[in-house]
């Protein structure tokens, strides 16, 4: 799980307008830090199948939203993967 400071300051940084907690961007900036922080999870246990499927879980509805948000504004859609260091 994100430290609340953690998912705070990634809020602050894909935030749209004052209020945003939820736009695409913001939703991609999460659910990539989750699954990154999980990296390190499979290294020490890697029989842990259950969080492996969770994983998996994470990472298609990552997908599913960079899909909906190339669609809708692709200059959007680049620069969050720029900023996150995402590959397409």
């Amino acid at each position: 799980m994100l430290v609340k400071d953690k998912k705070h300051s990634i809020i602050e940084d894909f935030k749209i307008h004052s209020k945003d907690t939820g736009s695409a961007e913001v939703q991609i900036a999460i659910l990539t830090e989750r699954i990154n922080s999980l990296g390190g999870h499979f290294k020490l246990h890697k029989k842990d199948h259950n969080s492996r499927r969770g994983l998996l879980v994470l990472v298609c509805r990552r997908r599913r939203l960079l899909n909906y948000l190339k669609k809708k504004d692709i200059k959007k859609y680049e620069d969050v993967l720029e900023k996150l260091n995402l590959r397409k």
